[in-house]
């Protein structure tokens, strides 16, 4: 890695991982995360700066897919999986709050 390029590289990295984390979802985040560590560290001997250059631009734009994707799915509750929940199990989240709203409503709604 060019040092010239070093600080704009680890500054995107980091931007990189940090919008990836906040995919709500845990299969999507587990799998972003570990798609910028591996790209990242598959291109971390280029020196070419055309080649880094270009690598850049890409990062740049998986970047703002990485942050679009994530806002849509924020807009969308889920539900935790069992990896993620083993020491939560009286944590409700947002899917199980509605789905208890939904119910007494319903039911409020046939009397």
């Amino acid at each position: 890695m060019s040092s010239k390029y070093r600080s704009k590289i680890l500054k995107l990295y980091r931007q990189m991982l940090h919008e990836s984390s906040k995919f709500k979802s845990y299969n999507y985040r587990e799998y972003a995360l570990r798609r910028v560590r591996d790209g990242f560290r598959e291109n971390s001997s280029v020196t070419d700066t055309k080649l880094i250059e270009s690598l850049m631009n890409e990062a740049q734009e998986n970047l703002r897919i990485i942050q679009r994707q994530s806002l849509i799915g924020s807009l969308y509750p889920t539900r935790k999986i069992v990896v993620e929940s083993q020491n939560n199990q009286n944590d409700y989240d947002n899917v199980e709050i509605g789905e208890k709203f939904q119910k007494e409503f319903e039911n409020h709604h046939r009397r």
